[in-house]
């Protein structure tokens, strides 16, 4: 029995250590992160007559390579932008509170379950061009 605790207690230690480092690792690494990965966010959900409601899911989150270089033909430039954007998607609908009479309270948004990088679809994304 005492093996058992001598054998597992350094064990454990090395595991927290592991994932101490683990953390510590992916948080430094956000900021030059170059890809695509489901997150979480939080959003409020609202809509006109009734209250609104924190709501914490999955979205698409990272930076994807992008370039532009100029060629000899208009428009002079060959683009290459893609953004994180979703590949699989789950709709959840939820109940907000404390709507007001006649008023519709379901609110359906969409959940993230794979995201890659791509080619902006509005039908998915909101897309900013310059």
């Amino acid at each position: 029995m005492k093996l058992a605790y001598l054998l597992l207690g350094p064990m454990a230690l090395l595991l927290l250590a592991g994932c101490c480092c683990v953390l510590s690792t992916t948080s430094g690494n956000l900021r030059t992160f170059v890809g695509c990965a489901v997150r979480e966010f939080t959003f409020l959900a609202k809509k006109p007559g009734c209250r609104g409601l924190r709501i914490t899911t999955d979205a698409c989150w990272g930076r994807c390579e992008t370039w532009e270089k100029p060629i000899l033909e208009p428009p002079y430039i060959e683009a290459h932008h893609r953004v994180c954007t979703y590949n699989e998607t789950k709709q959840v609908t939820i109940k907000l509170p404390n709507c007001a009479p006649g008023v519709d309270p379901f609110y359906t948004y969409p959940v993230a379950v794979r995201c890659d990088c791509g080619a902006c679809s509005t039908a998915t994304t909101e897309c900013e061009t310059v």
